[in-house]
């Protein structure tokens, strides 16, 4: 099955991927279709992933899977949340996970709570018309490290610590932060929804 990702996030592809692959899903970035990323107004996961899955279906004409995931900061009452892929240019600095993870890192001096969450909702469509979309939501929780450490994975992955490994996700193999991490979990979850609505459907 070809089902389009509504992300152009090459890492959050190449993670996707992988995760998939059990399926034998074939997912295509949806830049690679020529379709323009979507408006996302709401102030949940869930609700912009949902508007993102059905702009991507619509465009495309094909299934679709939409990604929504952030960081919610127990000490800035759930923020950055939806809003965490531009939470540097709130800081002054240009779009980008480098520059996400300083302005972080610079917000957090002096702060004792590190508690956050991080939190991904996947939602797939058959249709932008679908009536029965699929949710998924992983969260794992983290703390927040004064420094980088690590050089795996992208995002916030170098100042994520996972207290029950004792590294960041930036300091895991792939295939323990695929099987661990937030959109890991989502993943996971996502699948035997695809199985058991999508898939089995088909069966006699």
């Amino acid at each position: 099955m070809k089902i389009v990702l509504a992300s152009n996030n090459a890492g959050k592809l190449a993670e996707l991927q992988t995760l998939f692959a059990p399926l034998s899903m074939t997912l295509v970035r949806q830049s690679e279709l020529n379709i323009p990323e979507a408006a996302e107004p709401f102030k949940t996961f869930v609700e912009n992933a949902l508007a993102k899955a059905r702009h991507a279906a619509q465009l495309s004409g094909l299934p679709a899977l939409a990604d929504d995931a952030g960081l919610c900061v127990d000490a800035f009452g759930g923020q950055p949340g939806v809003d965490t892929a531009y939470y540097a240019t709130l800081f002054g600095y240009p779009k980008g996970d480098d520059t996400n993870v300083t302005a972080l890192l610079e917000q957090m001096q002096g702060i004792t709570n590190r508690r956050a969450a991080m939190v991904s909702t996947l939602v797939a469509v058959r249709s932008a018309d679908d009536p029965e979309p699929l949710i998924a939501v992983g969260r794992v929780v983290v703390q927040i490290t004064p420094e980088r450490r690590g050089t795996n994975g992208f995002g916030f992955d170098p100042v994520m610590f996972l207290p029950e490994f004792g590294k960041t996700f930036a300091e895991l193999p792939p295939e323990v932060k695929n099987a661990n991490s937030h959109r890991g979990r989502s993943a996971q979850a996502m699948l035997v929804l695809m199985r058991e609505r999508w898939l089995d459907s088909a069966a006699p």
